[in-house]
């Protein structure tokens, strides 16, 4: 007698990354208008999280622990270095503020799943310029790209598919280090390879923030990476 399939899990994954600095940066930077952060219960702890993604109808969420509590999440630069904090208002108009919604009880809808089959398809691409150029036109704001570590390299790429019902992809390149910097810069006028930068500050160039996770990305299909 054939044994049903079991249901589809819908459920939520959620991907730590790396700091609270990493996820501000998420949520804030070269936004258009900063994203709103959710605050709720997650494994025990209290966290902050945000939705970026949807991989075969199961919703891609990426989060922090909570540092301490307060209303918003403050983004800016200050002599010309990232800083972050949680704070309870926003009087700083030269800052970037996203803000904290509390959930007291998460649904059943957006608690995490046992897991999915469901994996991105890696795409390796051939240089930097091509990632560059791939994060852009889609829409005015270029997705951001993950950075993450896999054997003795990293991977940094961005997350995508070409229709709603087809293959989720992870188009990225190898880099032999962490380039330890949060934006790459490239410009569409010239043929200058994109470079690794502290800020996004220097006029004349188009920036893509990058996003360094915690582990791993556990939905890469990694048994398909190129050699």
């Amino acid at each position: 007698m054939e044994q049903p399939s079991s249901p589809v899990d819908k459920q939520p994954r959620y991907i730590q990354v790396n700091s609270t600095l990493e996820f501000t940066r998420l949520v804030c930077a070269l936004e258009r208008a900063p994203r709103v952060s959710f605050l709720h219960d997650h494994d025990g702890r209290k966290i902050l999280s945000v939705q970026m993604d949807v991989l075969k109808e199961k919703p891609i969420v990426y989060f922090t622990p909570l540092d301490h509590n307060g209303h918003y999440l403050r983004y800016g630069l200050t002599g010309g270095k990232e800083e972050s904090e949680i704070v309870d208002s926003t009087s700083d108009s030269s800052k970037l503020y996203s803000p904290i919604v509390r959930i007291k009880s998460l649904p059943k809808t957006l608690k995490p799943g046992n897991g999915t089959l469901d994996r991105y398809q890696p795409i390796e691409l051939e240089d930097m310029s091509s990632l560059a150029k791939l994060t852009w036109g889609f829409e005015e704001i270029p997705f951001p790209l993950f950075l993450f570590p896999h054997n003795d390299k990293w991977l940094l790429g961005v997350f995508m598919n070409f229709n709603e019902e087809g293959t989720s992809y992870f188009c990225h390149v190898l880099l032999d280090k962490d380039p330890e910097k949060p934006f790459l810069k490239f410009s569409t006028s010239n043929v200058i390879e994109p470079v690794f930068v502290d800020n996004p500050s220097e006029h004349g160039y188009s920036y893509i923030k990058i996003i360094k996770l915690k582990d791993t990305h556990p939905l890469v299909d990694y048994a398909h990476l190129q050699n």
